[in-house]
C-alpha cells in the first residue's frame, strides 16, 4: 500500500478529492483505501497542475463528511 494524501472535501458531484502527497498519480480505476483497510472508493481523474496535481474518487461509502481529512490509501502498481 503507498499513501495516497487527505481527502480535502466531497464536491457538489458528491466525489472526494484528494490531495497527492507525490506528483505521481495513481491509474484511473485504481482502489482506494482508509487506514483500517476499508475499501473507500475507485479514482475517476486526475487532475490540476503536474507538479501539484489531485484525484477525484467516487465514493463506495454513504457518510462522505466522515472521511474529509482522513488519509487514503492505494495499492502500489
Amino acid at each position: 500500500m503507498r499513501r495516497l494524501g487527505k481527502i480535502l472535501h466531497a464536491s457538489k458531484s458528491r466525489s472526494l478529492i484528494v490531495k497527492l502527497e507525490k506528483p505521481t498519480p495513481p491509474k484511473p480505476g485504481s482502489k482506494v483505501f482508509d487506514e483500517k483497510l476499508k475499501e473507500v472508493g475507485i479514482v475517476t481523474d486526475v487532475f490540476g497542475p503536474v507538479s501539484s496535481p489531485y484525484v477525484s474518487i467516487k465514493p463506495l461509502i454513504t457518510k462522505l463528511e466522515n472521511y474529509v481529512g482522513k488519509t487514503v490509501y492505494v495499492l502500489k502498481d
